[in-house]
């Protein structure tokens, strides 16, 4: 019983449905206790026992009273649905109602009586009973409970408006049996979306057995209960077998029906041939009744023939969204080598491609139960007419079929490969679309295309290789009616079984029904191949290892004093691997200490916080938690949405402590900066935010969670040396001063202040102690700190010396900001990355919605789609192939009808062997024409989508990085995946299916006019009302699949961001947050999608049951007009054809519609290969010399820069040279454009006035690729590709072995790689996750190394290593670029107080510009501040260090 919500007063307004039911059941207990009166007058009954009388009346007027009672008490009840038991009541009472009502008329007739008092309360009682049985179908009350705030329950359908979820309701659920056959319930949905194009917010909600929740926990439920049975890994065959059942059941019973009703009309038409040539001794009756039979049949095929379908698709959605779910869930808590073994592209497939294939599995599903059923009727109806002639039927059909099995076997192996092909080329595209702007960065971005393209073509090679088979396949099933009917009437002749042209016709029309079989087969086993092997992926993907459930043991607060507590800890990333990652930990952490973690890139540190989080597999030992857990990774992972949804995390929004929180992690002043403050939507991973700024919202993430234990991995690398004294004494020390806090990090400084230090080497705790302690230890930590108090010496030698020298030509205008140094002292200065906070052009979005057309589809698009090959050549040819079949099949049946005798009596026209063997030359000829159009079909297909797919890939890695900025990649990879598998196997084929329907649909109507022209006085009127339909339905059928369309990508997009982000949220214990976000975007997908295919069937039952209608009209017209007329045998073969008229007209308009929709795919990648596009890479008549640029001096002239034409400059009037062969530092703080200027430098953005000019080049006037690939950058975030550490330091193969190896000794890393089996070709995995965030930094150290350009520009380069690592790395710059111009921006000073020169930043102009020695001369200037800051942070460890030494 459903209940309304007990809120408020609440105002009831009572429906017309629910006073008639009280009226009704008031005139029920007045007729029976009227009856009851009589009987005690004596009078009034047939029953001979006056007690049983007595007793049925007293119980009627019983029950009766109670059901007013009932019904009366409903509103205060609050029931919105009638209970069952007064529904089943009611229809008890209306079966009653019809057996007395039919007992007392059947007495009066044979009586002779009158009517009586009780026969008018028979009928009152009939009548008041069957309003109630309709009330018990519809089963709702109808009353209306509103509160005053206007919520309504349930809700009428007013305007929706976007943030009411109570408006929108199911219009499916509610559906009364005769809605749900007609597909009525729909109507609604259509009057909006014929007026004005839907939105997502308008779609009514699924019903509550088609959402994600409930399915994904059905499905659960299925997998247990295998589980139940015994098997540790559970089979999803049988899962799915139990969680698809019942519903395949009833779907099996629709075909079945549908399948038998087929038959009806071939079985038929003999006795309608043999009515039409006697009718002159026949009845008109046996016509009229004939054509009945006929259009009764064709009704029923209609309306089992439409559920079955959209029983079908309704069972695709719900595995559909169970199998999403499940491979969501089980993405969270992959092991890290079951991660590596499915990258996110793999993953994404299985949830885009593999799904849909298993689905396409479930709708041929009823195939295999109306197979058996359409040969068995088929041969049956052959055999009445044909007798033996039916068994030449049944092999010859057995043997067609018999030849799709081998083609079969082979498309099986073809699909796995296609599989593997566009597994491997979606791999590589998310990679590329990962890193796209290292790609540009280092100009490698035509290799990476050219790999895409290569990856391509193997995908291509066997999609031709397939599609060329499914040509000989369709070339099968074109021909199998003609080759069968040959064999046939053949065999007949060889058997003397007479031709008739009844037995003939009825032939033709049952080799017919026998051609969808016969099509079915072939597509059935590859539907089950494709299935099978998309199954067997799935399965794979999700029996692979989890995370270990018992690493953990949690202990409960009051039982220990130790947050963390680890005993014999061997813990490993890799099991295979012989050396554990790490080994022998001991770790004993009391509540509320400050554990500090340092050592060497590559030591362990990252392990060591994992070990605590449960990620890396325990080989043994212990890992005791007690409380809470918060971490933040060393790579910053930003959820697209706002900053403030960032820093939330899903609690609740406290607004005192999220000010605190905001203000300890010194984010104040950021979200100044931001257009909308906090509000400010954030790009996909973080993209418009700079390194800092995501470090520390992931620490103000974790803060706000007020968690008991903080893992911080290395959280001071992406902030400057201010921030990060500030984020340390307010955050570590400040709010979360009694917190347990382990913390990694490669800034000495901060390690004093530590309770306890652990020096990681090798994967082992080597020292751990508190600072003075392990200083005196003197077994490696002092090298750290050694390395730390060196760099400080060269700032405080810097600082006193104040040393001048020579000043650099800086320009007459440079022009000194007036913004006082004090002012930019006290905000961060950390680096901005990436975009400007401006770009943000629509409010505070930077992300827009997913761009969508409205309207019909431009004629354009279908013109592009159709001429992009030979300018569309192959069209005709294809067109003619498929008109010449036609003609030549109509004639040979015509042919058949005209030659064969009209009965068994007649003499036949022409000897039987001459009409055979013209039959078989035009079957031949057609069937030749099949093959030529199948070939030029799937090859203009291949062609086309090929074309396509190059345009969009050229044109995607030609846009500016300005397009990915504000494009989710989950957009693009829906483009490259969904959309180019459409084109690639079915739009060809769909869109020559509207043409060839259109065809046979002419053929039928120009077989059916050659006998009764009278056909298209009807025919015309119903075309019209078709064409209404289609115009009326299109509008609303092509925006649900744009929105199914749409809402596709952000499941992908979320999937891919959670699986990034998977140990952040098992940290937070955020899984069952993130599950619920994923169910929501499923049903965000499956509401347009469930209406857009329940519109199909709403549209084609329409259809069918007008073609019905016209092909009754025809039959009715045959057996009206006179005898002599017409010509039996033809008017036979127009029945033949007209059987055919309803499924032609349907599949004509349902093509149409279909291929309408997956053309939205074409018009989404034309969106894609139309981007506006960079500078070209090359201008041949503008090529650098090849020493260019030989000295690396760069000079800015009048330099701005904006992000777009609208927006504010973020760069203004630069006016400075760096000196060529010198070390430039770029200090400022957040926002100043200190990133921005190295884009410029690399035309990431290009200048809106103003030039740059290196070595007298303007560099604006050179291709892109001449520019990119003479400069040299180490860029903040290091991006590694899947592949090996060849491959990743040199990817265009121009260097040799001896070359990177000794790059790699520079790098340190030289012996790292060598302890490794496969040396240089040791992998690398996605995103570079099997090496440490610092050995990524210095591999792209090596790339430098071996470009050896004459400038090299450092982004923060040396943030995530340790200070011995960053003194190896400067060293190596100061050494291997001794002159060269180097370009620093940096957070650690002594990379740039070592400089020649320094420009400070403020606000996109110049605040200050000269070298280090001069500006610190000035002790106002902004440098100088920055440098008395840091060093006097720094002098009390200083001289602790050196009392030690």
């Amino acid at each position: 019983m459903d209940r309304g919500i007990d809120k408020y007063p609440i105002r009831i307004k009572f429906s017309i449905g629910y006073t008639a039911s009280i009226i009704c059941s008031s005139l029920l207990l007045g007729t029976h206790f009227l009856m009851l009166m009589m009987l005690l007058k004596g009078s009034g009954t047939q029953c001979n026992s006056k007690a049983r009388a007595f007793s049925s009346e007293i119980m009627q007027v019983i029950s009766w009273a109670t059901t007013i009672v009932t019904v009366y008490i409903f509103p205060n009840k609050k029931y919105i649905k009638f209970p069952w038991l007064l529904r089943a009541w009611w229809l008890c009472s209306f079966l009653l109602s019809i057996i007395c009502t039919a007992l007392d008329t059947h007495f009066r007739v044979i009586n002779h009586g009158t009517l009586g008092v009780r026969d008018y309360a028979d009928y009152l009682g009939l009548l008041s009973s069957t309003c109630l049985l309709a009330f018990s179908i519809r089963g709702e009350t109808g009353i209306i409970f509103s509160v005053p705030s206007g919520i309504v329950e349930p809700l009428l359908n007013g305007k929706t408006d976007e943030h009411s979820e109570y408006k929108r309701i199911s219009l499916y659920s509610k559906a009364t049996l005769v809605q749900l056959i007609t597909f009525s319930w729909l109507n609604p949905l259509f009057a909006v979306g014929f007026k004005k194009p839907l939105e997502q917010e308008e779609i009514p909600d699924i019903d509550i057995k088609d959402t994600a929740r409930f399915l994904s926990h059905s499905f659960d439920e299925s997998l247990k209960q295998v589980e139940r049975d015994g098997t540790t890994n559970p089979s999803i065959y049988k899962a799915i077998y139990l969680f698809i059942r019942k519903k395949v059941a009833i779907n099996a019973l629709f075909a079945v029906i549908s399948a038998v009703a087929s038959c009806v009309g071939p079985y038929l038409i003999n006795d309608f041939v043999h009515f039409l040539t006697e009718k002159s001794t026949k009845s008109s009756e046996t016509g009229y009744l004939l054509a009945l039979a006929f259009l009764v049949a064709n009704v029923v095929e209609t309306i089992a023939q439409r559920q079955w379908n959209f029983g079908a698709r309704q069972l695709g959605l719900r595995l559909k969204a169970a199998l999403i779910s499940r491979i969501y869930k089980k993405g969270l808590t992959l092991s890290s080598p079951s991660r590596q073994n499915h990258t996110i592209g793999e993953i994404i497939n299985y949830m885009s491609v593999d799904i849909q294939r298993i689905i396409d599995f479930i709708w041929y599903l009823n195939i295999i139960w109306m197979f058996p059923v359409q040969i068995s009727l088929a041969i049956y109806i052959l055999h009445t007419d044909l007798g033996l002639g039916s068994f030449a039927a049944l092999a010859t059909t057995l043997i067609v079929m018999a030849c799709n099995i081998p083609i079969t076997r082979v498309q099986k192996r073809y699909q796995s490969k296609i599989m593997e092909a566009k597994d491997n080329r979606m791999k590589a595209t998310s990679e590329v679309l990962q890193n796209m702007k290292t790609l540009k960065l280092q100009a490698w971005d035509s290799e990476f295309l050219q790999r895409l393209e290569s990856l391509r073509k193997i995908e291509y090679d066997w999609l031709w290789k397939s599609l060329r088979l499914s040509a000989l396949s369709s070339f099968i099933f074109w021909g199998s009616p003609a080759f069968i009917s040959v064999v046939t009437f053949g065999a007949c002749m060889l058997m003397g079984v007479e031709l008739t042209a009844g037995r003939v016709l009825s032939a033709l029309a049952t080799f017919r029904m026998l051609q969808r079989p016969i099509e079915d087969l072939p597509d059935l086993l590859i539907v089950i191949a494709q299935a099978k092997v998309s199954a067997d992926r799935i399965t794979s993907y999700l029996q692979e290892d989890e995370i270990q459930k018992d690493a953990i043991e949690y202990v409960p607060k009051d039982q220990t004093e130790f947050d963390i507590e680890i005993d014999s800890g061997r813990f490993s990333w890799d099991l295979e691997s012989r050396n554990p990652t790490l080994e022998g930990i001991q770790l004993k952490v009391k509540r509320g200490m400050k554990v500090a973690i340092c050592g060497t890139v590559g030591s362990g540190k990252s392990s060591l916080l994992s070990c605590v989080l449960g990620d890396i597999e325990k080989l043994s030992g212990t890992v005791k938690i007690s409380g809470t857990k918060a971490y933040v990774p060393q790579s910053a992972w930003i959820l697209s949405g706002n900053i403030r949804e960032n820093i939330l995390f899903g609690n609740q929004y406290e607004s005192a402590k999220y000010n605190k929180t905001v203000e300890a992690c010194a984010l104040t002043k950021d979200f100044e900066l931001f257009p909308c403050g906090d509000l400010t939507e954030i790009g996909e991973r973080g993209i418009n935010m700079s390194g800092g700024q995501k470090q520390r919202t992931q620490i103000a993430r974790a803060a706000y969670q007020d968690a008991d234990i903080y893992l911080l991995d290395d959280p001071f690398s992406a902030v400057d040396a201010h921030t990060g004294t500030q984020l340390f004494e307010e955050c570590l020390m400040g709010i979360l001063k009694d917190k347990t806090i382990l913390f990694v990090t490669h800034q000495v400084e901060f390690l004093p202040a530590a309770d306890l230090i652990l020096v990681m080497q090798n994967g082992r705790i080597v020292q751990a102690g508190q600072f003075e302690e392990l200083l005196k230890q003197k077994i490696g930590f002092e090298d750290l700190v050694g390395a730390h108090s060196q760099a400080l010496d060269s700032i405080l030698s810097v600082e006193n010396s104040s040393r001048t020298s020579e000043s650099p030509i800086a320009d007459d205008e440079s022009n000194t900001d007036s913004t006082s140094n004090a002012e930019l002292l006290r905000t961060q200065h950390d680096s901005e990355h990436n975009l400007s906070f401006e770009i943000t052009e629509k409010g505070a979005k930077l992300v827009q919605d997913e761009e969508r057309e409205k309207g019909s589809i431009g004629k354009e698009v279908y013109w592009s789609y159709l001429t992009i090959v030979k300018g569309g050549a192959l069209v005709p040819f294809i067109l003619l192939a498929h008109l010449s079949y036609q003609v030549l099949q109509v004639a040979s049946n015509y042919w058949m009808a005209w030659a064969s005798p009209p009965t068994s009596e007649t003499k036949p026209k022409l000897a039987m062997n001459f009409v055979l063997l013209v039959y078989v030359v035009l079957a031949l000829g057609s069937s030749l024409c099949v093959f030529v159009r199948a070939i030029l079909l799937v090859k203009a297909g291949i062609w086309t989508s090929q074309k396509l797919f190059t345009n969009m890939l050229h044109s995607i890695f030609r846009a500016p990085m300005a397009f990915f900025d504000s494009t989710p990649f989950g957009r693009i990879l829906n483009r490259a995946s969904t959309d180019q598998s459409v084109l690639d196997l079915e739009l060809a084929i769909k869109l020559a299916w509207c043409a060839f329907s259109i065809i046979q649909m002419l053929a039928t109507i120009a077989v059916m006019s050659q006998v009764a022209w009278e056909v298209f006085v009807i025919f015309i009127p119903v075309t019209a009302i078709c064409i209404w339909y289609q115009q009326y339905y299109i509008r609303t059928a092509r925006e649900l699949a744009r929105l199914a369309g749409i809402q596709r990508a952000p499941i992908l997009h979320h999937f891919a961001e959670s699986l990034s982000g998977a140990a952040t949220i098992r940290a937070f214990d955020q899984e069952d947050r993130f599950i619920n976000g994923n169910v929501g975007l499923v049903d965000n997908h499956s509401r347009p999608w469930f209406h857009s295919v329940s519109a199909m069937e709403w549209f084609s039952f329409r259809l069918n049951l007008l073609s019905n209608f016209v092909f009754a009209f025809s039959l009715f017209l045959l057996v009206t007009l006179p005898e002599g007329i017409i010509n039996p045998s033809i008017a036979g073969l127009a029945v033949t054809y007209g059987m055919n008229l309803n499924v032609l007209q349907a599949s004509v308009i349902w093509n149409i519609c279909d291929a309408e929709n997956m053309m939205i795919s074409v018009e989404r990648i034309l969106q894609y290969s139309n981007i506006t596009s960079e500078a070209p890479l090359v201008i041949e008549e503008s090529k650098p010399p090849n020493n260019w640029p030989e000295v690396g001096t760069i000079c800015f002239r009048n330099l701005q820069i904006c992000y777009a034409e609208h927006l504010p400059l973020v760069l203004k009037n630069i006016n400075c040279t760096f000196p060529g062969r010198k070390k430039v530092g770029v200090v400022g703080r957040t926002g100043s454009g200190k990133s921005t200027l190295i884009q410029a430098i690399f035309r990431i953005v290009e200048p809106r006035e103003g030039s740059i000019i290196i070595d007298d080049v303007d560099i604006c006037k050179i291709g892109l690729h001449d520019l990119r690939s003479r400069l040299s950058i180490i860029p903040q975030d290091p991006a590694m590709f899947e592949g090996t550490v060849r491959t990743n330091l040199d990817p265009l193969q121009q260097y040799s072995d001896s070359e990177i190896w000794e790059a790699l000794d520079k790098c340190q890393l030289g012996n790292l790689v060598r302890a490794k089996e496969e040396k240089l070709d040791s992998t690398v995995i996605e995103n570079g996750d099997n090496w440490s965030v610092g050995q990524r930094q210095i591999f792209c150290l090596g790339r430098a190394l071996l470009k050896k350009s004459s400038i090299l520009v450092l982004d923060e380069a040396t943030a995530s290593v340790d200070s011995v690592t960053d003194g190896v790395i400067q060293k190596i710059i100061s050494q291997d670029f001794k002159n060269r111009t180097v370009v620093t921006i940096a957070h650690r000073i002594h990379t740039v107080i070592g400089g020649d020169v320094v420009l400070v930043l403020s606000e996109g102009r110049i605040a200050e510009y000269d070298t280090p020695g001069k500006l610190l001369e000035r002790p106002d200037s902004f440098f100088s501040k920055l440098i008395k800051e840091y060093s006097s942070r720094s002098q009390s460890l200083n001289n602790l260090a050196n009392i030690h030494n």
